[in-house]
């Protein structure tokens, strides 16, 4: 078995909705799925609301506090893990895309601001009276997964849209710049890149790609993230590299074929430039 293995929704057995959904207190998640502290990646969305405790949350390798009011919107594929106090409790749900996009049509995950990419903020922290307004959302949802009730998933779902809908609106507030035309730009090279980036990591192929100049896909960047294309291009291709270097069964050469590196040595001089240690050392810095 893999060290850091990727959990599906069924590995999850109660509270399930034709097998793509989830839910349950923090507390009974963490009872009755113990091996969730340990580092791990999804092949669904999560969506994780504390109300009491503390601690740190790992995603990606950003470190997050965890308190009170903490919302955590996690997308398939990223590595995380939870060292949490005694005391913490709230809500977690699992949810697949397919079963999200097929019940509302032409709406789709991707469209909220917290799903763009792998590089948007995946935390948003409450007031106490924004707590208050979502809290029976969550509740409601919990019930509903545990009863017997026509539309049940219909319920579900259209609750579960709704506290989608409240995050968007706080995370538009709270972490994306106003309304932009750049925005449409910007989520169109993502998805871009997350297509692409172990292939093609010039920024002026993406730039011909969206059929503008590198020069403005540059300032779309720089604009609404601070960053040239080329830095989040390197920023995603490391971030897969880490994903891949938690993994001890694959050989650092292996890592850098699956990247698109022909030669090792090139890669290791990438990796070392953009986090400052060598592959080698980043393991033995990661090693659990």
């Amino acid at each position: 078995m893999a060290k850091y293995p990727i959990y599906s929704i069924q590995r999850f057995n109660c509270n399930s909705v034709q097998s793509d959904f989830y839910v349950n207190t923090f507390q009974n998640h963490l009872v009755t799925h113990p091996f969730v502290e340990e580092p791990h990646r999804h092949n669904f969305y999560l969506l994780a609301f504390f109300t009491k405790g503390s601690g740190i949350h790992e995603i990606d390798f950003d470190r997050f506090d965890v308190q009170p009011g903490s919302v955590f919107m996690l997308q398939p594929g990223q590595m995380h893990h939870w060292s949490l106090s005694e005391d913490v409790d709230g809500y977690v749900v699992f949810y697949s895309q397919e079963m999200y996009n097929l019940y509302f049509g032409e709406k789709n995950l991707a469209a909220f601001p917290f799903y763009f990419s792998n590089a948007t903020q995946p935390e948003i922290l409450l007031s106490q009276e924004e707590m208050k307004g979502l809290l029976p959302f969550f509740e409601i949802i919990l019930k509903e997964s545990v009863s017997s009730e026509l539309f049940k998933k219909d319920k579900i779902l259209n609750l579960l849209d709704i506290i989608h809908i409240e995050l968007a609106r706080k995370y538009q507030e709270i972490v994306v710049p106003e309304s932009h035309s750049y925005n449409t730009k910007l989520k169109q090279f993502s998805q871009l890149l997350e297509k692409n980036f172990t292939v093609e990591k010039s920024a002026a192929f993406y730039a011909d790609a969206l059929h503008i100049t590198l020069k403005h896909l540059n300032r779309i960047c720089n604009e609404m993230v601070s960053k040239t294309t080329s830095e989040l291009i390197n920023e995603r291709v490391v971030l897969e590299a880490k994903r891949m270097l938690m993994d001890k069964n694959l050989l650092i050469h292996e890592v850098a074929a699956n990247l698109g590196y022909d030669d090792n040595s090139y890669f290791v001089r990438f990796f070392k430039k953009n986090t400052g240690m060598t592959p080698k050392e980043f393991r033995l810095r990661k090693g659990r």
